[in-house]
């Protein structure tokens, strides 16, 4: 079934429906909503629109600061372009976590609709069936004495941001122009979906779970993970329940911030993933600068290091659980964390390159951090 058109405030429309909101009108309630200090994503959220449907409101000739051209792909050729702009901000992000890595965008390839990102900094799996829409984004900062922030924004078919590349001070301008200028296209004429029906989760009862355990120790590759959960038709944490104690265990919602604190601690390499359904950004090396905030309407840990910084929700964490899987070359040991709804929030690993062990300092960490009493356990549930 194809998704339902809707108006530019991401509103399903009926076949009978009125005409949609005026861009204008869009606009201004955009611009008010940025000028109250929402963030892009919650602005649009703000007046009832998905972000990709608030920023295609401001492509053409207006007044407002946001100032938006319609971009068109290959995106493959796009990212592969951007190498000659030198250092940009690479930024994924999901409901709970933003992930952000300065650096060159270099050894772009793919196969297929399945792209792969291998910079010494920008490092990404990029999954371009869900590339929906491009734009190049301008929006004049509040002080005049700023510079303007100028990116490149991908959005999926439902509105929803799969990838964002800022400009840096170091960007060599003339040569983000001259990709933005290729890859322009004013006509492209985006049109947002309604989010498609949740997928419904076979019950436990249904899974073969020795079936699952016998497959989870044959595993060689942790890449045949997801294989393995598309065979006997689980969800990630599902398949983690089918294989506790002996594959997985549940670490409580402190254990997040604890990782990280303790990898600074321990000057220890880790690897951070954040995904967006379009794309996975990883971090690989010592995370440094560990900072929690609290806001009136979030807690949040961060990493604000020089190259790299990840903000994560604490309040959204509902569950985090350690996860072991086999491989040829020994166990490697991830540390996840999923939100309320069950989206997967942040992978952890440790830092390592295929063919080596695990680090052991690793699994010393994550063999410290806190499990889930069964109270926890419960109430997560």
């Amino acid at each position: 079934m194809s998704a339902a058109v809707t108006n530019a405030l991401g509103t399903p429309l009926p076949a009978s429906a009125a005409a949609p909101v005026a861009a204008p009108d869009i606009r201004a309630q955009f611009a008010a909503a940025r000028a109250a200090g929402k963030r892009a994503k919650e602005a649009a959220e703000s007046i009832g629109l998905s972000e990709g449907a608030a920023v295609a409101a401001h492509a053409g000739e207006h007044g407002h600061s946001l100032k938006v051209v319609p971009l068109q792909g290959s995106w493959l050729e796009l990212l592969q372009s951007l190498e000659a702009c030198g250092p940009l901000m690479a930024l994924t992000r999901n409901e709970g976590t933003v992930h952000e890595k300065t650096g060159v965008y270099t050894h772009v390839s793919a196969t297929g609709p399945v792209g792969i990102a291998l910079g010494e900094d920008i490092d990404l799996r990029l999954f371009f069936a869900q590339w929906h829409a491009g734009f190049a984004v301008t929006e004049l900062a509040n002080d005049p004495a700023k510079p303007p922030s100028r990116s490149l924004q991908f959005y999926n078919a439902q509105g929803r941001a799969v990838h964002k590349i800022f400009t840096r001070e170091a960007t060599d301008q003339a040569a983000f122009d001259a990709v933005v200028s290729r890859f322009a296209q004013p006509s492209a004429g985006y049109v947002f979906g309604s989010a498609p029906s949740p997928v419904a989760v076979l019950p436990d009862a249904d899974v073969d779970a020795d079936g699952l355990r016998d497959a989870w120790a044959a595993m060689k590759d942790t890449h045949e993970f997801f294989g393995l959960t598309k065979k006997f038709g689980v969800e990630r944490q599902q398949s983690f329940r089918m294989v506790e104690g002996l594959f997985a265990w549940r670490a409580t919602r402190e254990a997040v911030a604890c990782l990280l604190n303790e990898a600074a601690v321990d000057g220890l390499p880790i690897m951070v993933f954040v995904g967006s359904g379009g794309c996975i950004q990883i971090h690989t090396g010592p995370v440094r600068n560990i900072q929690p905030l609290a806001t009136p309407h979030a807690q949040w840990i961060n990493v604000l290091d020089a190259g790299f910084n990840l903000h994560l929700r604490t309040d959204m964490i509902a569950s985090v659980w350690v996860v072991e899987k086999p491989t040829a070359d020994g166990v490697v040991t991830s540390v996840e964390a999923f939100d309320h709804a069950g989206e997967l929030m942040a992978m952890f690993f440790g830092a390592r390159k295929p063919g080596k062990p695990e680090l052991q300092g690793w699994r010393d960490l994550v063999a410290r951090l806190p499990q889930a009493q069964q109270d926890e356990v419960a109430h997560a549930a």
